[in-house]
């Protein structure tokens, strides 16, 4: 069975905001129903743009066989600073897995996928003021 420690925010990210036992029970349920060992998890720093948690979550990974996060868009905004960390994570042969999601990350070659979705959501909350428009969703027919 694989051990995987859980990772966790008490901050907002890509405007949600989702109370900590939500998403330790999210994890929780992700292990039970994959048949993963799950293991308490550690908490990122309210500050903005702080990944120190992850980062010495990835240097420790030595006991777990990897990390569950609640979602995908917990990983830093910069693409760059993503990718060093998941580069990092699957050189020591671990993986990244996201519970909400469903993803998991095992090699470098599934970072695109989690690179697109990435930029999809990045390009949806740029244009959020045009999806937003009545004249848009009467065009389009959108449904709120």
């Amino acid at each position: 069975m694989k051990k995987l420690k859980g990772y966790i925010f008490s901050r907002n990210f890509i405007d949600e905001r989702i109370p900590q036992h939500i998403q330790n029970t999210i994890l929780r349920d992700y292990c039970r129903n994959n048949n993963y060992e799950f293991f308490l998890s550690v908490v990122e720093y309210s500050m903005q743009n702080s990944f120190l948690m992850l980062e010495s979550l990835v240097h420790q990974l030595n006991n777990y066989d990897g990390i569950l996060a609640y979602s995908l868009f917990q990983l830093p905004e910069k693409e760059s600073e993503r990718k060093k960390i998941i580069k990092k994570i699957v050189n020591n042969k671990k993986e990244i897995h996201f519970a909400l999601e469903n993803k998991i990350l095992k090699n470098i070659n599934d970072y695109e996928d989690i690179n697109n979705i990435w930029l999809i959501k990045k390009t949806l909350i740029k244009n959020k003021e045009f999806y937003e428009d009545e004249k848009t969703k009467k065009f389009f027919k959108f449904t709120t």
